[in-house]
């Protein structure tokens, strides 16, 4: 058996098999402790498939009281491979393991959505509460986990109106001084601790953690807690019909000040679903406020609104005539509050589809933060019309930066224009060799288009060389309806990757 475990502890699987083979039994413990309950625990889903095979029972305990499930020690960890490896071999996900604890109870309480969304997919009851009491969705609104209350909510799970009640209780919350209050005070360690805090971007929010030393700089005993609560009021709002004021709303996206947060995104996605009069006036008055962030929720909402792009293009060309491109920008580069208004302002004229505001984007086309002109480029992809040579030149300087990002969205952009020049073609082919292979594959592509026959090469390449599961090769093969000598074409379907 020590050779089973070892190679378990090892992460070898080969070990594991070689094991098995000569006669390590797969239910035999260890220390109390399962093969499959330490495969489980380990992270080690090709292991776990390889217990199971040989017989091991996906629901015996492990443990000195037999209290630990394999199925509840993958979800600890959110180890969602190994959870579905178990799940495919048989196991309950509803099972108890000690204490009350079901794999759900455990996986909402940590914050691991995908396990989560694993568990309600195999049948494990949204609504059956944990050994705390709470339910499952009230749990989650709790550890202020937005992906968690949304597969949840997909799964129909039940207590929304007490989960919103607990959502709203900590928005605006400072979870780092309440963590902190709660471990000192559950330890009786007074003031002898030290608190570090780590804020960690992950899963649409930021997770707060927070861990105490001991008087020696050791490490004692830490928390963590999600802060998508203004995100999950507003999704639990929506779930009760709720409807809350256009201020509310823009209050939580402000507050976290992320145009990428589920905060911001959710609240901009609960406005445009109103389609309405007021949440368009609301929207606009927005884009004229003096705070540049309010200014940037004003745009992402007006070019979410359905039915309001003819209204919104105007409201948003005057927001672009009044700030420049680099407006705030400073010696160490672009701040926040400038970066989002030319980054929502570039996405939403995008949005808004209306080629008018060309210009509007081309004048954010120098602006020093990549993001933003990765941004333009990916806007001006299918808008600019036949015959814009001041367009054209942009997307060829873009095509050209430093950052790979811009220079695949420029050539993208260069390849579906409706021109075809010498220029242009010169444009696409002077990044067939770019060291960005998304890039290439673009360049290829619209030269594929215009007929080139420089392109069949190229796509050759891509195709042979490139990843065989990436998104260069996806672009090859989708140029491919473009070459239109049969035989070519045959011959560039039938170019299979090398092995590396």
């Amino acid at each position: 058996m020590s050779k089973l475990f070892e190679a378990l502890w090892r992460g070898d699987d080969d070990g594991v098999v070689r094991a098995l083979r000569e006669g390590s039994d797969p239910e035999a413990r260890e220390d109390d402790e399962t093969p499959l309950y330490r495969a489980a625990v380990g992270n080690h889903p090709v292991a776990v498939r390889l217990l199971l095979a040989a017989g091991a029972d996906p629901g015996r305990a492990s443990g000195e009281d037999d209290t630990d499930l394999p199925l509840c020690g993958a979800a600890c960890g959110g180890h969602t491979e190994v959870v579905r490896a178990l799940l495919a071999g048989g196991a309950d996900p509803d099972q108890e393991e000690g204490f009350g604890f079901t794999a759900l109870a455990w996986a909402v309480r940590l914050g691991h959505a995908d396990t989560v969304r694993a568990l309600l997919e195999a049948g494990a009851s949204p609504g059956r509460p944990g050994p705390d009491g709470l339910a499952p969705l009230v749990a989650a609104a709790r550890r202020g986990s937005t992906p968690c209350v949304r597969a949840l909510l997909d799964h129909g799970a039940g207590n929304v109106a007490e989960a919103l009640d607990e959502a709203r209780r900590w928005i605006g919350a400072d979870m780092a001084a309440v963590l902190r209050r709660g471990l000192v005070e559950g330890g009786g360690a007074g003031d002898t601790y030290e608190a570090v805090v780590r804020r960690v971007p992950e899963d649409g929010g930021v997770t707060v953690v927070v861990e105490l030393l001991r008087e020696d700089g050791a490490p004692g005993r830490g928390d963590e807690r999600q802060t998508g609560h203004a995100a999950i009021a507003t999704l639990l709002e929506g779930a009760l019909g709720i409807r809350v004021p256009h201020e509310e709303l823009a209050a939580r996206a402000l507050r976290c000040g992320d145009p990428e947060q589920d905060d911001w995104t959710t609240a901009v996605a609960a406005l445009a679903a109103r389609g309405d009069e007021p949440a368009f006036t609301a929207a606009a008055a927005w884009c004229a406020s003096p705070d540049p962030l309010r200014r940037a929720l004003g745009a992402r909402v007006l070019a979410a609104l359905p039915g309001f792009a003819a209204r919104a293009v105007p409201v948003l060309r005057s927001l672009a005539a009044a700030g420049a491109p680099g407006e705030g920008a400073g010696a160490g580069g672009p701040t926040a509050a400038a970066r989002e208004p030319a980054l929502s302002l570039a996405t939403a004229l995008g949005d808004c589809a209306d080629p008018g505001a060309v210009p509007e984007l081309l004048g954010l086309a120098r602006h020093p933060e990549p993001e933003v002109r990765r941004q333009v480029a990916a806007s001006l992809t299918g808008l600019v019309p036949a015959g814009h040579g001041e367009a054209v030149a942009v997307l060829v300087g873009l095509s050209r930066d430093h950052e790979p990002r811009v220079r695949d969205w420029a050539t993208l952009a260069l390849a579906e224009l409706p021109d075809d020049t010498p220029a242009l073609r010169e444009a696409l082919a002077a990044r067939l060799a770019d060291p960005d292979p998304e890039t290439a594959a673009e360049a290829a592509r619209g030269l594929a288009i215009r007929q080139d026959p420089r392109a069949v090469e190229a796509l050759a390449r891509v195709l042979a060389d490139g990843d065989p599961d990436g998104t260069p090769r996806e672009t090859a093969l989708a140029a491919l309806e473009h070459v239109r000598d049969p035989r070519i074409r045959t011959r560039l379907e039938w170019t299979a990757p090398r092995c590396r």
